[in-house]
């Protein structure tokens, strides 16, 4: 059986050594032989390329739709002529009401006009895990596993014992998930590289290359990456900790503003070496520049 991660980590290499936004082909080894620093100040993506980066769904489908269609109104009124990339930084599932539709949608054609690159966040790893691992389901459903559950329609009935839900909805679930679904984010990639950013999850290790970054940090890290106050060799672009606003830092911005809380869900575009910030909410959509 192929393992989602390992798979996850190969597409997320081949992206990088084809080029992520499509240009001329490079290594990571080429890629990290410079080691030259950069920050919000010097990074920039490639000319001809415009990038739409979409922090932590959740669930939240309305907030999703109507996130793409302000996508679309921006790339209309910014210009034609450029290849727009949509990055969309994990977490589709889990918390919010609607994961199967959010999956559903993301997993089907691509919004006219744009390259779609999916990463993996930690709540697709446990929700690929779980049907290895049943019982991983008391973890999972505390990050929001049920919602994702019920959102497929499974409903555990009074009379199974304790000890067998677990199992019972792991098996309800492999009748109920489209067999298309677990191939999307059985593809779903660790990391991407665009220009001087780096896209991923959760964030990566400092001072370690991205080709011997862990899963598990890319998926999960906070602590040693939030509180890194040092440029890197990339802008780190992530998703995974939450806060109100979008976090703009030397080395890093995040854009995971809680959307299954009732906030924002937010998109950064980059565009040269100019940034802004696209969000929708309760409260109707926002454009604003960013640094």
């Amino acid at each position: 059986m192929v393992n989602p991660l390992t798979l996850g980590l190969d597409w997320s290499r081949r992206l990088a050594d084809g080029g992520a936004a499509g240009g001329p082909a490079r290594g990571l080894a080429r890629l990290f032989a410079r080691r030259q620093r950069v920050g919000l100040d010097t990074a920039r993506v490639p000319e001809g390329v415009r990038v739409y980066v979409i922090g932590d769904i959740h669930g939240c489908l309305n907030l999703l739709k109507r996130l793409h269609g302000q996508i679309i109104a921006d790339a209309r009124w910014a210009g034609g002529g450029l290849r727009n990339i949509i990055v969309y930084l994990g977490d589709y599932v889990d918390r919010g009401l609607h994961s199967r539709e959010v999956v559903d949608l993301l997993a089907g054609p691509r919004l006219p006009g744009f390259d779609p690159v999916f990463l993996r966040g930690n709540h697709e790893q446990q929700f690929l895990d779980f049907f290895d691992n049943p019982a991983s389901g008391g973890v999972w459903f505390k990050y929001g596993g049920d919602a994702t559950v019920y959102s497929y329609g499974v409903r555990i009935a009074q009379d199974i014992p304790p000890a067998e839900r677990f199992v019972h909805v792991r098996d309800r679930l492999a009748q109920l998930v489209p067999r298309s679904h677990i191939e999307f984010l059985a593809r779903t990639q660790l990391y991407c590289e665009i220009g001087d950013y780096a896209f991923v999850h959760a964030g990566i290790r400092p001072e370690v290359p991205l080709e011997r970054q862990v899963p598990e940090d890319l998926l999960w890290i906070r602590d040693g990456f939030l509180d890194y106050d040092r440029p890197l060799d990339k802008v780190v672009v992530h998703g995974h900790s939450v806060s109100d606003e979008p976090q703009l830092r030397e080395h890093r911005i995040g854009i995971d503003t809680g959307a299954c809380y009732g906030n924002a869900l937010t998109c950064l575009v980059l565009e040269g070496g100019t940034r802004r910030i696209l969000s929708v909410s309760d409260a109707g959509p926002r454009m604003a520049r960013a640094g």
